[in-house]
């Protein structure tokens, strides 16, 4: 069975990649997909063999949590995690302008030992305060063989306010006597704990906010429902309600499960109310329910107000579905980030052997005179060569990209359908149910007598959706079990030029699979068990809500609306995802790239005496992390 479990503790990419590795690791998991933005794991697994306790002890043996129980809210973990996180970099800030201020000497203290033993008691408060999660999580780390930024930021911190301790009372012992001018770091170390929160507190702002989607979907559920009981009708929590409780909602009030009408009423209509299901459907006119009607948990009377009979409730309703689905899609991955995620676990040794590289080569060409330049030069690598850019590059605009085709009535349930996208150049779409809609209102046992306009009608814009489809050069194929005249007159209609009549289902992944031998990148569009097959074999599948469960559970993608406007438009999101994908993956690679060098003092080699300090380096580290999660926060208002 597949379950999406909120995961507490992760700070960068590393931090996901090795909940993810130790989840794959354990017996009856047969894959697990960890989320950094999205803050879970799609996981895959056999509950007769491992369970979810299990589960859990095994992710908090490496320093993470995963929330199983029922009784802990993740919102408002998240919330108290974040207030902790502001309190400690507020008061982070107080400590570094303090140090900051007295290794100025804006603060007279007196003598120089004065002044270095009161920057150590208030680096010392900072560290056993604001820092102490840094070193926990990296000697748990440690523990299992492992490291993530967490690792890099104690080791960068701790070397030097070690070193600076070490000068504070030692200094004139060890260089003074040697004629060598010694200096305290604590300032540094002090400041590359600040500036550090301080991204991870802007990250976690900008973070939060591509989860937009599915708050949104969440804020549509309710939180209490009106229960009929007898005579009277009583507000209780949507916790209580059962399978078969009749509830009552009123006009503004949201339906709190899914069920049956047994009673409806509006001033425009007696035995009737009107229900605006837009949110579900994407269509803006209210659908009218009447005794037998089935309505759906999130959706609202416009007008009048009904009873119904709970059918399904809590997780089974469509709305709880649809959530489920979008948080799937937002915690699996594209082809791109599993490269980048196995890069990350590997990143952080590497980076450390580059600091201790550095070291050495300032050690061997200066000599003991050079070990403070020595040590500050790998200080600076050590912080400067964050790996959360690189691992939020890709998940952040997947889950803002997926987020966004939520909003257009497009639920996809796999990022790789969303990297895929935009590579489609041929298209096969079933006809009946999904470029047209049948007429239910009519005597189909008398149907080959009747006008075609009468049996079935063109979607709304359908036409418009062919001609956007073809504008982008995407070759349309019709596929249609209907008679030739039938087929030809809706394919001449939508404007589509390629099309077959009388097909059967092997026909349809017959034509899928001659298009994909000819080189192209297929995609299947169709809403019955007969189209099933194609959906399996194409490259992306897509799936009409008013489908068959059969043909939503094969497909990757579901149109939950009847405007097929949204086809083009999910083409284009996945290519400015895709886009935005590359343009945070570059500046990911070039910032390291860059900046790794200047820190460990390369322009020195070519008489520059130029270098970029530890301080600095948390600031652009921080600034790096935050740039490329607001680069993929863009997606929501350019693929509008």
């Amino acid at each position: 069975m597949k379950k999406t479990i909120p995961v507490v503790g992760m700070a960068c990419s590393a931090c996901s990649a090795n909940v993810e590795k130790k989840l794959n690791s354990l017996a009856g998991i047969s894959s697990a997909s960890v989320s950094l933005p999205g803050r879970s794991a799609l996981i895959d697994y056999d509950p007769t063999t491992i369970s979810l306790e299990k589960m859990k002890q095994a992710v908090n043996d490496i320093g993470y949590d995963l929330v199983i129980e029922a009784d802990r809210s993740v919102a408002e973990i998240e919330q108290r995690a974040y207030t902790l996180l502001r309190r400690r970099t507020l008061l982070s800030w107080l400590f570094a302008l303090s140090v900051m201020a007295i290794s100025m000497h804006w603060v007279p203290l007196g003598s120089r030992d004065m002044a270095n033993q009161v920057a150590l008691l208030l680096a010392l408060a900072n560290f056993m305060y604001c820092g102490r999660e840094f070193f926990i999580n990296a000697v748990k780390q440690l523990r299992h063989l492992t490291a993530n930024m967490d690792t890099l930021v104690a080791l960068s911190t701790g070397i030097s306010f070690v070193f600076s301790c070490i000068n504070t009372f030692w200094g004139d012992v060890l260089w003074g006597s040697r004629g060598i001018a010694w200096h305290t770091y604590f300032d540094a170390s002090v400041m590359i704990i600040t500036f550090v929160l301080t991204g991870r507190l802007l990250e976690e702002r900008a973070k939060d906010a591509t989860a937009a989607s599915i708050r949104r979907l969440m804020g549509m559920q309710p939180k209490t429902a009106r229960l009929v009981d007898g005579d009277h009708v009583d507000e209780v929590p949507i916790a209580t309600i059962a399978k078969g409780d009749v509830l009552e909602v009123r006009a503004g009030e949201k339906i709190p499960v899914d069920g049956i009408v047994t009673q409806a009423e509006s001033f425009m209509t007696a035995d009737a109310a009107y229900v605006d299901e837009s949110m579900i459907t994407g269509e803006p006119t209210p659908a009218e329910k009447r005794m037998g009607s089935r309505v759906l948990a999130g959706t609202i009377p416009s007008q009048g107000k009904l009873r119904l009979k709970a059918q399904q409730i809590g997780e089974d309703t469509a709305l709880a579905q649809i959530i489920r689905m979008v948080q799937a899609a937002q915690s699996s991955k594209a082809p791109v980030q599993r490269v980048v995620d196995k890069v990350a676990l590997v990143f952080v040794p590497v980076v450390t052997a580059i600091a201790l590289l550095t070291f050495v080569i300032w050690l061997v060409a200066g000599g003991m005179d050079h070990l403070p330049q020595a040590i500050l030069s790998a200080i600076a690598v050590l912080v400067i060569a964050c790996p959360c850019a690189m691992g939020l590059a890709t998940p952040t605009a997947l889950m803002v990209g997926i987020g966004k085709a939520a909003e257009l009535q497009v639920l996809i349930k796999d990022a790789t359908a969303l990297e895929r996208m935009r590579k489609v150049d041929a298209i096969v779409i079933d006809k009946t149910g999904t470029l047209t809609l049948p007429n239910q209102a009519i005597d189909f046992t008398k149907a080959d007598n009747l006008d075609l306009e009468a049996r079935e009608t063109l979607k709304p814009h359908a036409a418009e959706a062919m001609k956007a489809l073809q504008e982008r050069g995407i070759a349309v194929y019709m596929m249609s079990g209907d008679k030739e005249e039938a087929a030809h007159y809706w394919a001449n209609k939508a404007g589509i030029e390629h099309y077959q009549s009388k097909v059967l289902p092997q026909d349809k992944e017959n034509l899928v699979r001659q298009l994909q031998r000819k080189g192209h990148t297929v995609a299947m569009i169709g809403d019955g068990i007969n189209d099933t097959q194609a959906l399996a074999l194409a490259d992306v599948s897509m799936a009409i809500g008013r489908g068959t469960d059969v043909a939503m559970d094969v497909a990757q993608v579901t149109l939950m609306g009847d405007d097929l406007r949204n086809i083009p438009r999910a083409f284009d999101l996945s290519q400015r995802t895709v886009r935005m994908i590359a343009q945070n993956l570059f500046w990911a690679f070039i910032y390291n790239l860059v900046c790794i060098p200047l820190a460990a003092g390369v322009l020195y080699a070519f008489g520059i005496d130029w270098q970029i300090t530890p301080l600095w380096a948390s600031v652009l580290m921080a600034f790096s992390s935050v740039s490329v999660v607001l680069n993929s926060l863009r997606l929501r208002f350019v693929a509008a």
